[in-house]
């Protein structure tokens, strides 16, 4: 067994998230994602199709942005989560969301740790 940390780090979003009326406009979101990937053995070749292609994290995230609304940043997390455990491959994820514009002098964020079964 091959054991891999693939890392989506610090993509921004707009996004509408929140339980306060003025958060009902799309506001800035930094998500991180970290995915354990297991493979049977290394990679034999430099090829893509040996391999989990994070592209789907990103469009996944990018279409929940661009789909609802979320009252709360752990059910954007848990969201996430389930994207990236759809592929058999990831054993655990790591998702942390931050709002970088609620607070003048810190942001506000959740994370959470999801394993399969």
């Amino acid at each position: 067994m091959a054991d891999y940390l693939i890392i989506l780090d610090a993509l921004e979003v707009m996004i509408r998230l929140g339980i306060h009326p003025r958060e009902a406009e799309p506001q800035r979101v930094i998500i991180s994602v970290e995915m354990t990937v297991r493979y049977p053995q290394a990679p034999a070749e430099d090829a893509i199709d040996e391999v989990l292609d994070y592209d789907f994290v990103r469009e996944g995230i990018l279409a929940l942005a661009a789909g609802r609304h979320f009252s709360l940043q752990e059910t954007l997390c848990e969201a996430i989560a389930a994207i990236c455990l759809a592929d058999p491959r990831v054993t655990q994820v790591s998702v942390r969301t931050s709002k970088t514009d609620i607070y003048p002098d810190a942001r506000i964020g959740c994370a959470i740790v999801r394993t399969r079964g």
